[in-house]
């Protein structure tokens, strides 16, 4: 395993790994005859790797890009997307992810908010990024990815001179936050590379060997789980990743077997998708010892691992704080949502609403640092631009993780709920304020709370409660609505279900009590006025 320290840097991490590992295999594109790129499969060496990852930094640094730069990337899930991350965190520039999910305000607010230099887009996504920089009123260089050498032009401003450290921005991670707005996550060096040397040297039934080991992760390049914690790991390891471009269950053993894949990330979205799936031979066939994920429902874990032949162990992580917690140690708690235990580097709390330790077995928001003495060694190094954020998630010398567990006796945490007002559907984040602001600016919505809603498949769906200023309660004005939401945020974002009630509970300040929305114990999908619009929530 490559060794970093707390002054390692990306750049040179990457070239000592390329120098060790040589012609071993560093990443891979599974076949697949339907993708619009490498579809009859790709693969590249730690040493082919590194001579791309040069050029990429010479051209660069000849237009004149360095320390302090920020460049977006909307590249989807192609391997482009890592290596020239790889050269701009090499040269001192930050990366930052664009989602292709994103709508054109959702862009504009991060190209204006993130105050970026540059963008390398796909051919295909041109015009995407074009409509978002005429709504934020600001132009930026934009760079199609086939035309990378050919179309770069000079900075607006200069290069600091200062040398590239481990304290250095190496990635601006957007993730949703309660005010309405996502948050920007500045990553450094340092914590990439130790979140990465963290996962892979976890042991137990969650082992990776050095050389030896091919993940294969469907998930998103813009979050920080492919782009950071399984990336890393592999990188320092001398290990392959398989990113495909997105989980597709009609695909996944062909691509996971085909791609020789040792291990597999998932979401709990995932599991149930999978378990529907008529037999096949590639599902017993493949070679993955275990996979590594989050959210999977108690009733589905045990009948998981018996069809398909290898454990799924539960981890915790988010943004902020990716050296993740997990249950890979026997005996595991199968079916308990059960994530693992604190450990030197990551000390925990269960509190209450004023941060009081709360007894063993009773629920509370769960706290991390990583020690008393350097309680955010390891952290991200803050909310971009917003100082009074990052300061209050930091209350106490605790950060403040938002989720409900409990601790057992024994130490083990279980995840119960989350604390914050955010919605989880299939792995994604959603800001309810968000989807609030959106629809409480359209001139037919007098008052609007959103929420989330049990889903057999998805985790959580977004439901809208929505009282109407001067339209009918029926179905076309919930379509009405709902493409309002679809045209103005990724599609995950519209909500899939719309409720239309006369009023919405209110406190003495007009804040509106979500919790007394709907009686307790009732399932709010069955109401009359409640219009299902999953189907129409689509890529």
């Amino acid at each position: 395993m490559v060794e970093i320290d707390d002054r390692s840097t990306i750049g040179e991490t990457f070239f000592l790994a390329a120098e060790a590992y040589g012609s071993r295999p560093f990443l891979a594109v599974p076949a697949n005859e339907g993708r619009a790129y490498h579809p009859a499969g790709f693969e590249i060496s730690y040493a082919r790797a590194a001579t791309f990852v040069r050029e990429l930094i010479a051209a660069y640094r000849d237009a004149g890009f360095g320390h302090g730069h920020r460049v977006a990337l909307l590249l989807e899930n192609r391997p482009e997307h890592l290596l020239h991350k790889l050269a701009l965190n090499a040269i001192g520039a930050c990366c930052v992810p664009v989602s292709a999910d994103y709508r054109t305000r959702e862009i504009a607010y991060l190209l204006h908010h993130s105050k970026i230099d540059l963008a390398i887009v796909l051919a295909s996504r041109r015009e995407q990024l074009t409509r978002a920089m005429a709504e934020a009123a600001r132009q930026i260089p934009v760079v199609v990815l086939d035309e990378f050498r050919a179309g770069l032009s000079s900075p607006a401003r200069p290069a600091r001179a200062d040398a590239v450290v481990a304290e250095s921005e190496a990635s601006v991670l957007y993730t949703s936050g309660t005010t309405g707005r996502p948050k920007g996550c500045v990553l450094s060096h340092g914590y990439e590379l130790s979140a990465g040397a963290w996962y892979a040297t976890r042991k137990g039934l969650a082992t990776f060997h050095n050389g030896g080991d091919r993940l294969y992760n469907p998930l998103p390049l813009c979050h920080v789980n492919a782009s950071v914690l399984s990336f890393f790991g592999m990188l320092l390891t001398g290990n392959c990743q398989i990113q495909t471009d997105r989980f597709q269950p009609q695909r996944w053993w062909r691509e996971v077997s085909g791609s020789r894949a040792t291990a597999v990330h998932y979401l709990g979205v995932i599991v149930p998708l999978l378990l529907g799936m008529p037999p096949c031979e590639e599902e017993r066939s493949h070679t993955v010892r275990f996979g590594l994920g989050a959210g999977v429902e108690p009733q589905l874990h045990a009948q998981f691992e018996q069809r398909f032949g290898f454990p799924l162990i539960e981890v915790w992580g988010m943004t902020e704080m990716v050296r993740v917690l997990l249950d890979h140690e026997p005996p595991r708690q199968v079916g308990t949502r059960a994530f693992g235990r604190a450990v030197p580097g990551i000390e925990v709390r269960v509190v209450d609403d004023e941060d009081r330790d709360v007894p063993v077995g009773k629920p509370g928001e769960m706290l991390v640092r990583h020690s008393g003495a350097m309680p955010r060694k390891g952290f991200f190094s803050g909310y971009l631009d917003d100082t009074a954020a990052t300061e209050a998630a930091w209350r106490g010398g605790w950060f403040h993780t938002g989720d409900v567990v409990w601790r057992a006796a024994d130490g083990m945490l279980h995840f119960v709920d989350r604390k914050k007002n955010i919605i989880r559907r299939s792995g994604e984040n959603i800001a309810a304020a968000e989807v609030e602001a959106l629809l409480q600016g359209s001139d037919g919505v007098a008052q609007v709370a959103v929420l989330a809603v049990p889903d057999e498949i998805r985790e959580e769906e977004v439901l809208a409660c929505i009282v109407l200023a001067n339209a009918q309660p029926n179905r076309d004005t919930a379509e009405v609505l709902f493409r309002y939401c679809y045209d103005n945020l990724a599609y995950y974002k519209a909500p899939g279900w719309i409720y239309f009630t006369d009023s919405l509970p209110t406190t003495g300040t007009q804040k509106i009590q979500k919790h007394q929305i709907f009686p307790t114990g009732t399932d709010p999908r069955s109401l009359p006025n409640m219009f299902d619009l999953r189907h129409l929530k689509k890529r």
